[in-house]
């Protein structure tokens, strides 16, 4: 049985030509929340589907609705399927993983060091594994950590950010001897015009922006990493705290 919309509801709709989009947006919302299909929707509001289903990406509907709508339409059609389910698990088992072989690496100066790199200067808004910098030693420090802890056959493509005025082949050619890559795949270089209020300082070589290929997963490892190790040093401070208060407590009983 489907849950009937308010009066106020019923209002809105025949009012639509005249709604404001964003009252629109939340009346399809709301015919949602109740349980509706979206051609059930359709057939009060006329809305195309694909503008309904983008107001309505993040309703989740409840297992007593997914049921109902089942039992009166004879079929699944109108229940959103969860179609990165299977992904989401696999996420969670490399995070899982990753954060055991990550215990057992916190004494590697190499592991430790990449991580913290990553952790202070790489991309994490978007699992794609990537650093940039101007500091030559870090992207070679980056190369390292990439091709040791996640695969040795990593690929990577390069970007450089620029100044205007500065010498784009020239600063390629500059980054590909500093890397020790000749065959150094550059994609498109980002050029910085003057009078946004850059810095003085110019840096002939620019800043150099490193990508692994195919790195999701990487990404992901890398982020269950970087848990790990934080929650390793905040363990330790409080270790070292408890101890510091241990000092003090025995010296002043030796005192006393």
């Amino acid at each position: 049985m489907r849950t009937e919309p308010s009066s106020g509801l019923l209002e809105q709709a025949a009012r639509w030509a005249t709604l404001p989009r964003r009252q629109r947006a939340e009346l399809g919302r709301a015919l949602r929340r109740l349980g509706w299909t979206y051609t059930e929707i359709r057939e009060v509001i006329p809305v195309p589907k694909a503008t309904l289903a983008g107001w309505c990406r993040d309703i989740v509907l409840t297992d007593t609705q997914v049921a109902a709508i089942e039992e009166r339409t004879g079929s699944r059609r109108g229940v959103p399927r969860d179609t990165q389910r299977r992904r989401r698990a696999e996420v969670e088992r490399i995070r899982s993983e990753a954060k055991g072989f990550a215990h057992e690496h916190l004494h590697d100066p190499l592991f430790v060091a990449g991580t913290v790199l990553y952790w202070g200067e790489g991309a994490k808004t978007s699992p794609r594994l990537a650093v940039a910098n101007a500091d030559v030693r870090t992207i070679r420090l980056f190369l390292r950590w990439v091709e040791e802890f996640h695969s040795p056959a990593s690929e990577f493509v390069f970007a450089l950010h620029l100044h205007e005025g500065n010498d784009e082949q020239d600063a390629k050619d500059w980054w590909r001897r500093a890397i020790g890559l000749e065959r150094t795949e550059f994609t498109k270089t980002f050029i910085k015009p003057a009078g946004t209020g850059h810095r003085k300082k110019r840096l002939p070589q620019g800043v150099c922006r490193v990508s692994m290929r195919r790195s999701a997963d990487a990404w992901h490892r890398t982020m269950a990493w970087i848990d790990a190790l934080a929650g390793s040093l905040a363990v330790r401070r409080a270790d070292v705290e408890v101890l510091g208060s241990l000092r003090v407590a025995s010296s002043t009983g030796q005192s006393n």
